[in-house]
């Protein structure tokens, strides 16, 4: 397999945006630039696991300011050019402004966006030039965590203005060039709103900032929770990037264990030319499924451990409430209590389910993001975020999985597309087959076996000791009397454990969701069996794409469920109480 160089690396990133006027006022430029640098340093002293990065376009003005602070403070930066540099170039107002773009661009990464409607070599229009730009705004918004805005706060009809591109930000409306109208989730919460805005002035006659603002004020805006005057983050997206940096931390805390046991996506991948960014989304994967089996793992252990001790109670309490001369087991009871509560505590401290749903969901997001991208399934010349309907509905704090799939995507070559040939690899690696026991076909077949036999044998369990409490009590009915107060005792003793270790088993059964599960597995098999079909019935590229797009879609849908079925059972120590 040949492989081309992948820009960056598994360091987890946090980017900002920049949008704002070219024309700012020459007073006010020194107090702008420290107003900036105050924002990244925060950032840095707020996230200090997080490594930063700037999306600027480098256009005079506030771009370049912010740019200029940006590479003095080491942050990396990338340059989304709207147009070929040299008609890009043209919207400078000297050489001098020139040389200084130019100078930047050696120390940035730069992305070529597409030319809407025109074939390469084309002149283009002042319309032409405004598309551009405002398909520019849209691909800083889609990729960014936060857009940094040197905005007077007046809205304005330019398209692919500050304004217009504030506007995209809150709201997914580009006006001019909307792409939101046919979004599946217009309507949901977005959790990439989040704009910090320094009010500027701009050198014109009628450059005062908006009425109500002041010059150098920042203000924090989001579409849901509005307005937050100061310096300081709002609470919601700064729980959502810690939970970021968290991920950071874990990736650095396991890093030998990762290199040394994570799944490899491109295990057994074709001799061909590996698309560029490809390589790292499978390293994230790597990262993503190796944490998420690890803290599974814990989970697992954890409920074990609990539900074990809840049978050890529940045979204590029993023998000390039937069975004379054992008070001594009161402390014993005690004891087991406080080691439960002790497990039960590091589990949430620690946040196993928390990290285990979360980088469970971040890694099938991340399969899905690989599998798209190695198969030409994504318009590689898009500005926008391919991934829309992943967790969308869902909690803000849960928009971090969503941050690491946008810088991951930043990766992507956006200048070629993958060979045909990668296609048939992706169906046989992603789709695959059940009697090849391949691919995810296999992996939910063999899923949807295990838990169905685990869940018989709690049905089993459950009805058997059923069967023999009935038993025991019509014993004791019948002959009860008859027997010794020890015998007797040892009856009722079995008659209570034997209920206790299914009630227990059918809890444990329950926090692991395996009915729900089973019922999972066989939805997906189904999708992936339809899929197969489907891909095996024409040998037409695009329509092929276009069922891996559904396929892909339909587990992420699948994903977001997964993850709130699974969050309303944590690991808990109410089962100690019996």
């Amino acid at each position: 397999m040949r492989s081309r160089r992948n820009p960056g690396g598994t360091v987890v990133h946090l980017t900002v945006g920049v949008t704002g006027h070219r024309d700012l006022l020459a007073d006010e430029i020194p107090a702008l630039k420290e107003k900036v640098r105050d924002f990244f340093i925060q950032l840095k002293s707020d996230f200090p696991d997080l490594e930063l990065q700037l999306i600027s376009p480098l256009a005079e003005g506030s771009d370049r300011l912010v740019a200029d602070v940006a590479l003095e403070l080491g942050v990396d930066l990338i340059v989304p050019l709207p147009m070929p540099q040299a008609e890009y170039e043209e919207d400078f107002s000297s050489p001098a402004a020139v040389e200084a773009f130019r100078d930047s661009l050696k120390n940035a990464r730069v992305i070529h966006l597409r030319i809407l409607g025109k074939r390469p070599g084309d002149s283009l229009s002042l319309e032409d030039r405004k598309r551009q730009y405002a398909q520019m705004g849209i691909f800083i918004s889609n990729h960014s965590q936060v857009l940094l805005a040197l905005w007077d706060g007046k809205s304005s009809p330019e398209v692919g203005g500050t304004a217009s591109v504030v506007n995209y930000h809150l709201t997914a409306v580009m006006p001019g060039l909307s792409v939101a109208d046919d979004s599946p989730n217009l309507l949901a919460d977005n959790e990439n709103d989040l704009v910090c805005h320094i009010v500027c002035s701009r050198d014109r006659p009628d450059g005062q900032p908006k009425k109500g603002l002041t010059s150098l004020q920042t203000i924090w805006e989001t579409a849901q929770f509005g307005l937050e005057s100061g310096e300081h983050l709002p609470l919601e997206y700064k729980i959502m990037w810690s939970r970021l940096q968290d991920y950071g931390r874990d990736r650095a805390k396991y890093a030998s264990e990762i290199k040394g046991d994570g799944a490899d996506l491109l295990e057994n991948a074709l001799d061909l030319e590996l698309p560029i960014g490809t390589y790292e989304i499978a390293r994230q994967y790597r990262i993503a499924d190796w944490l998420a089996i690890h803290f599974q793992k814990r989970i697992s252990l954890g409920l074990i451990a609990i539900h074990s001790i809840a049978v050890l109670i529940g045979l204590i309490f029993i023998m000390y409430s039937e069975i004379e001369g054992f008070d001594f087991l009161v402390n014993f009871f005690l004891f087991a209590f406080f080691v439960g509560f002790i497990i039960y505590k590091i589990g949430e401290k620690r946040q196993w389910h928390r990290k285990h749903l979360d980088y469970r969901a971040l890694a099938e997001g991340l399969r899905v993001q690989f599998y798209w991208c190695l198969a030409g399934v994504i318009d590689v010349q898009s500005a926008e975020f391919a991934y829309d309907n992943f967790l969308q509905k869902q909690d803000v704090d849960l928009g971090w999985i969503r941050h690491v799939m946008r810088n991951v995507s930043l990766a992507r070559s956006r200048d070629n597309v993958p060979q045909a040939a990668w296609v048939d690899w992706v169906i046989e690696q992603w789709v695959g087959d059940e009697e090849r026991q391949s691919g995810q076909l296999s992996y939910y077949r063999s899923k949807e076996l295990e838990k169905a036999r685990r869940f018989r044998r709690t049905t089993f369990l459950g009805r058997i000791t059923l069967q023999m409490g009935v038993l025991i009590a019509v014993v004791l009915a019948l002959v009860g009397t008859d027997m010794s107060d020890t015998h007797r005792q040892y009856l009722l003793v079995l008659m209570g454990v034997l209920p206790l270790f299914a009630g227990v088993r059918d809890a444990y059964s329950h926090k692991k969701a395996e009915k729900e599960l089973i019922k999972q597995y066989r939805f997906m098999r189904g999708i992936l069996a339809n899929a197969r079909r489907l891909l095996d019935g024409s040998d037409d590229i695009d329509f092929r794409r276009a069922v891996l797009r559904a396929l892909g879609n339909a587990a992420l849908e699948e994903g977001a469920e997964w993850i709130l079925m699974h969050r309303e059972r944590p690991l808990e120590h109410s089962g100690l109480s019996g």
